[in-house]
């Protein structure tokens, strides 16, 4: 009777300890702040390509834009925000990166539709928002669109928040934005990168 006795507390005390580390690590995705470090990240663009944060962090300003769905009314308007400013962006070295839990095909589609001109990151597994503290829901979601004539099918299993991060050339987080209007966070964007170029808090 101790001896099993002993066993069974000790499996409490492993569950315990297993359910206290989870939320540990979910709380420190979620403290990811103004002034913290940008995570180290990687995640296959619409060419089918590997990015990784490594390659372009301190080179320059990186807007990493988290948006819920490929050929969405909100997400198309925020995209569409972003192409038409990206030639005043990248004239002060920002690159413009979005991440949704589309596949490398959805983007494939959502790109040619739209004539969209910056990197778009299938984040299938959500790991890319698990990364920033970006809530996500993790269930199979469709989207019907007509592209060309043509009904596509567009199916993700994630679907993240829309939630704004702008990482300075430092590699730090130099705003994050979690309650963002879609069709107004390029200009948003804009008036960021501005005061980090003008040294303006």
């Amino acid at each position: 009777m101790p001896r099993i006795s002993i066993v069974s507390r000790l499996r409490t005390l492993c569950t315990v300890c297993c359910s206290l580390l989870l939320c540990l690590s979910t709380t420190a995705a979620s403290d990811l702040n103004v002034g913290d470090m940008a995570p180290s990240f990687s995640a296959r663009d619409e060419n089918d390509q590997e990015w990784k944060s490594g390659d372009h962090v301190g080179k320059g300003i990186v807007v990493v834009y988290f948006y819920p769905a490929d050929m969405t009314g909100g997400c198309t308007k925020q995209a569409c925000g972003f192409r038409d400013d990206l030639s005043k962006l990248k004239d002060q070295g920002v690159e413009v990166i979005g991440v949704s839990g589309d596949s490398v095909q959805n983007h494939v589609l959502f790109r040619k539709a739209h004539n969209l001109n910056f990197t778009l990151l299938a984040d299938t597994d959500g790991k890319v928002a698990d990364a920033f503290g970006v809530p996500v829901t993790r269930e199979p979601k469709t989207v019907k669109a007509v592209i060309d004539g043509r009904e596509e099918l567009l199916t993700r299993t994630v679907t993240a928040k829309r939630w704004t991060f702008v990482i300075d050339r430092q590699g730090r987080i130099a705003a994050k934005n979690t309650m963002v209007t879609a069709a107004e966070d390029s200009k948003a964007i804009a008036d960021i990168v501005t005061k980090l170029s003008s040294g303006k808090p």
